[in-house]
């Protein structure tokens, strides 16, 4: 492997020790690659069984990779823009791909529209033009409502031309059935067997991935050592992955449960696809990890005692004094994890070792890290919305802004140790707002 790691865990070292103790004498290694469902759950529940097939998507996205590859040939001839239309698990891979590696020399740029904020359709409408634009239409289940309404707007601009449209969803979906009614120009499966926020590492990650003209056979060839280092007969000790995740456990049940991600400017957008998948996966049952990405790192005497620190470093990327700062919090008896990767290509194999550290720590914190209840919810909420089935409920503080002060006052006023303060911000990515929400958040 071309990552070094290195761990220095404080009055972590001697729990994690004892949980990889406890994993290598129940063999939990073999049992994950077979299945094992007593690792999560007593039954063999929905959305556990069925979801485990990323323990292998880097050798089945090796086998599909040519059929991605020769779609992307076809598409680029007069190609100026891919538009993703997806939210969460279909569309953050492909904008770690945007960000880190851009678009090849001659193929076409992407741009990842995840948010029905008007503002945010309307810069997207503004800059593409229909006639040179691919509209990649991504749902892992073809009923999420945002995708499919982000898809509807897109259609009318586009003159309804099925041939300027493309389709990522499991098979037999409903995005499936719309895609060959409406005459797209192909529909690519996912693997059933895994979840939104793992798919990095199949369709949804990898055929924006080849219309971009990225190296995919070198993404996946460091994903498929990531996955031999993980394999089903490694010690946990010396499985990264395993490894990892008793970090992760060992660190919520001690209380630190916010796990804070920095990373070297060039590979700062695997932060966000990292906090996704181990919110979505872990935050249950009153359990959970809560993740923190992009937030600037500050000195030993603002954070308190529940603090994981994860830095992925790129070699030769300025790492904007992350490394000196590190030292210092770590001399404060922080734990820290650091991960050095010599070549942006490393990212696959982060990918297949993030996704089974959170599976492990799901086990050892009592919780399905697969399933997701208040996504569902959510969904469920937005559709009764749209279709005027009765109110949601009203936000936290809906005062009139003359008393919004006051509101929030009180509000703060009542948060304990321990608690923490979520901004849901619900505006333009990247607009006038963003520079003091982000002052507010240090």
């Amino acid at each position: 492997m071309s990552a070094v790691t290195s761990y220095a865990l404080a009055d972590l070292a001697g729990p994690v020790a004892e949980r990889l103790r406890a994993w290598e004498r129940d063999d939990f290694g073999t049992r994950l690659w077979e299945g094992d469902h007593a690792l999560w759950s007593a039954e063999p529940v929905p959305e556990l069984t069925d979801r485990l097939g990323w323990l292998r998507a880097p050798a089945e996205a090796l086998e599909n990779l040519p059929r991605w590859r020769d779609f992307a040939e076809e598409m680029r001839p007069g190609l100026e823009r891919t538009a993703l239309l997806g939210m969460g698990g279909s569309s953050l891979a492909p904008e770690v791909f945007w960000k880190t590696f851009g678009a090849a020399p001659g193929y076409p740029e992407l741009q990842v529209l995840d948010s029905t904020h008007p503002a945010a359709v309307r810069e997207a409408a503004a800059r593409l033009d229909p006639e040179r634009s691919l509209f990649l239409v991504s749902s892992k289940s073809g009923g999420t409502l945002e995708t499919l309404s982000l898809f509807r707007f897109f259609w009318e601009r586009a003159g309804r031309s099925g041939s300027r449209f493309a389709a990522i969803t499991d098979p037999g979906s409903g995005l499936e059935t719309l895609a060959m009614e409406r005459g797209f120009r192909r529909v690519f499966h996912a693997p059933p067997d895994v979840g939104g926020r793992y798919s990095a590492l199949t369709a949804f990650g990898l055929v924006p991935a080849a219309l971009l003209g990225m190296d995919s056979a070198r993404l996946l060839s460091r994903a498929a050592e990531m996955m031999g280092e993980c394999g089903p007969h490694r010690p946990p000790a010396d499985n990264p992955g395993l490894k990892l995740g008793a970090v992760m456990a060992e660190a919520a049940r001690a209380g630190r449960d916010k796990i804070t991600f920095l990373t070297s400017p060039a590979l700062a957008s695997f932060g966000a696809w990292a906090e996704q998948l181990l919110a979505e996966s872990t935050g249950k049952r009153g359990t959970g990890l809560v993740p923190i990405a992009d937030e600037p790192v500050g000195g030993h005497d603002v954070y308190g005692p529940d603090r994981l620190f994860i830095h992925l470093a790129l070699a030769g990327d300025d790492p904007a004094g992350i490394p000196a700062a590190l030292e210092t919090l770590q001399a404060a008896g922080h734990p820290v994890v650091r991960i050095a990767v010599d070549d942006p290509y490393d990212l696959g194999g982060e990918f297949y070792r993030s996704e089974m550290a959170v599976a492990a720590a799901g086990s050892a914190l009592g919780i399905n890290p697969f399933d997701q209840p208040d996504v569902q919810v959510a969904k469920d909420l937005a559709n009764r919305a749209m279709s005027g089935e009765g109110e949601t409920e009203a936000p936290a503080v809906a005062a009139p802004s003359p008393l919004l002060a006051s509101a929030w006052g009180e509000w703060l006023a009542g948060l304990r140790p321990g608690d923490y303060i979520a901004v849901q911000a619900y505006l333009p990515r990247d607009g006038p707002a963003s520079p003091p929400l982000a002052e507010l958040r240090r």
